[in-house]
C-alpha cells in the first residue's frame, strides 16, 4: 500500500509539474552573441518559458555560468560558430559571466508566464447575487406568516365547527334519551302488568 501510495503521488506530482513546467503557447527565443568578449546585449528581459540561445563568434572560447540565479545553470565552451541554448522557466534575475573571461558579464531577467484571471470576477458576482435573496427572504416572511396564520385560521376552523356539532348534538342526544327512557318504562310496566296478572287469584 505505501509503494502504492508512493507512486501515485509522484504520479500526481510529475503531472503537476508538467503543466506549470510547460512552456506557454506564445513561448519566443532571443540571442546574445559572444562578440568582442561581451554578451550583447547585456542586459536581457524574457518571459516563463522562453529559449535563450548563446551564439559564438570569438576566437578565443566562451561559456555561460550562472553566478547569482533562482535556478544555477552552466553551459560548455563553446568555439567560434557554436550555440547553446537554455529556456528558463522560474521567474527572477540570473547573473551570468564567463569562466573563461570573468570580465564578461551579463543578465537575463525572466518574468512571469501571463496567466488569464477571468474567474475570480465570475465568483463574487454569484454571491452578491445570493446575499440579497437570502437576506430579503427571511425580512418580509417572518412578520405575514406570523401575523397572518395564527388569527385567520385558528378562529375560522374553530368558529363554524362548534355551532354545527352543538345543532347536531342538540337534536339528536336529546331525541334519543327520551325514547330510550320512554321504551324503558313502558317495558318495566308491562313486566309489572305481566307479572302481577300471572300470579294466581287467592
Amino acid at each position: 500500500m505505501k509503494r502504492l501510495a508512493g507512486l501515485v503521488s509522484t504520479a500526481i506530482f510529475l503531472v503537476l509539474q508538467a503543466v506549470c513546467l510547460a512552456p506557454p503557447a506564445n513561448a519566443a527565443t532571443h540571442q546574445v552573441m559572444m562578440q568582442g568578449y561581451a554578451y550583447s546585449p547585456a542586459a536581457l528581459t524574457v518571459r516563463a518559458g522562453d529559449t535563450v540561445t548563446w551564439m559564438q563568434h570569438d576566437q578565443a572560447p566562451h561559456d555561460v555560468v550562472t553566478t547569482s540565479a533562482p535556478a544555477a545553470f552552466r553551459s560548455p565552451q563553446l568555439s567560434a560558430g557554436q550555440s547553446w541554448s537554455h529556456t528558463f522557466t522560474k521567474p527572477g534575475t540570473y547573473s551570468y559571466y564567463c569562466s573563461v573571461h570573468p570580465d564578461m558579464r551579463a543578465t537575463v531577467t525572466v518574468l512571469a508566464a501571463e496567466t488569464p484571471t477571468k474567474q475570480p470576477s465570475a465568483a463574487p458576482s454569484k454571491q452578491t447575487t445570493a446575499r440579497p435573496a437570502t437576506s430579503s427572504a427571511p425580512s418580509s416572511s417572518p412578520p405575514p406568516t406570523s401575523s397572518e396564520a395564527p388569527a385567520p385560521v385558528v378562529p375560522e376552523s374553530s368558529a363554524p365547527a362548534p355551532p354545527v356539532t352543538q345543532e347536531a348534538a342538540a337534536t339528536g342526544p336529546s331525541l334519543d334519551p327520551m325514547l330510550l327512557v320512554a321504551g324503558v318504562v313502558t317495558a318495566v310496566a308491562v313486566l309489572c302488568l305481566l307479572l302481577v296478572g300471572s300470579r294466581p287469584a287467592g
